[in-house]
């Protein structure tokens, strides 16, 4: 059996050193050559919440040749549709791509790869790329867990394999309604992602901040109320009821939401938006996959996101380099 992670950035590299240890040979495929060569010569450093150097495999895009079983879509999601083209030549028969993306990316991969070579999946940790073969992860090893789902024409067996390959890093969850697992996911990546962007800091600036807590508890009730209209069910976040912590309707509901906020996300604490990575690394981020899409599906069933539409907006400043990285940005917030 050939496996593969494409686009071993900061995620792909932390599980590739997880496969890698617990004795699965892949390949970890990434365009950046200074951190392929980095990756073979001194293999996979891992700091923060845990330290491990690992012996890994890594390869450049065209240097991938023959059949994979497993290719495991860890790239940003912008350029999919030419990324999963791409990759057919390496995928047979009973093959799948397992996409741990952001946002809602598997219609557009089944779309090209088709429905029974997909499957998708959850990511419920983080890790910051530190230089080149080095990486930081910056979740609490206790808390990291998967969640995987199927699209039509997924076999017991394939679903199987890709638990087995996952669980060498943390749990595994085979989920039935992998839209309400998406949705859930967004609703988290939206408010500390997208926040987390906006103020130039990570999870835990938002969470633990006053001037920042209102406006996430405002982005996750749009959020939960833009995904009810779409017909979600919004899927429990590592077995706790997001809908029933955080959404609120009146101030006091609202007042035990904002205290809520930092003990829930305490173990997340230190993970830094890859939307605030790639800005600082001067490359596009991908703000129209997350807070775009609860934007889109507002307008779709006519529910208004003004908070997520603020944030898109100033991300996109900060990108173009008309706004900086500032916890400052939360005054235009105010109106």
């Amino acid at each position: 059996m050939r496996y593969a992670i494409y686009g071993a950035g900061s995620l792909g590299t932390v599980l590739g050193a997880y496969m890698t240890k617990g004795g699965i040979t892949v390949d970890l495929v990434n365009r950046n050559k200074a951190h392929v060569d980095a990756l073979n010569e001194n293999g996979a450093v891992i700091s923060g919440t845990i330290n491990m150097k690992v012996p890994v495999h890594a390869i450049l895009p065209e240097q991938m040749e023959g059949i994979y079983d497993v290719i495991f879509l860890m790239t940003k999601q912008l350029h999919n549709r030419d990324v999963v083209t791409k990759l057919l030549p390496f995928l047979g028969e009973k093959s799948v791509i397992v996409t741990l993306q952001n946002g809602i990316p598997e219609p557009l991969v089944a779309e090209i790869a088709g429905s029974g070579r997909t499957i998708g999946c959850v990511v419920e940790w983080g890790a910051t790329l530190k230089g080149p073969g080095e990486c930081e992860l910056t979740s609490d090893p206790a808390s990291m867990s998967f969640h995987m789902g199927r699209m039509e024409g997924i076999t017991d067996e394939q679903m199987s394999l890709v638990k087995s390959l996952l669980e060498t890093m943390c749990p595994v969850d085979v989920e039935e309604d992998l839209l309400g697992v998406r949705w859930s996911k967004l609703l988290i990546n939206a408010t500390f992602s997208g926040l987390g962007t906006v103020m130039g800091g990570r999870f835990g600036d938002v969470s633990e901040s006053r001037e920042a807590r209102p406006i996430a508890l405002a982005c996750m009730k749009e959020c939960m109320d833009v995904g009810h209209a779409a017909g979600a069910v919004f899927a429990p976040v590592q077995g706790k009821d997001i809908t029933k912590l955080f959404y609120y309707r009146g101030s006091l509901k609202k007042a035990f939401a904002s205290f809520l906020m930092p003990i829930a996300m305490k173990k997340h604490r230190r993970i830094e938006p890859s939307m605030l990575q790639d800005m600082k690394k001067g490359k596009p981020c991908e703000i129209d996959a997350i807070n775009g899409v609860v934007c889109e599906w507002g307008r779709k069933t006519g529910i208004p996101t003004p908070v997520n539409d603020r944030i898109v907006e100033i991300v996109k400043k900060e990108q173009n380099g008309e706004l900086p990285l500032s916890p400052d940005n939360l005054k235009l917030f105010k109106k």
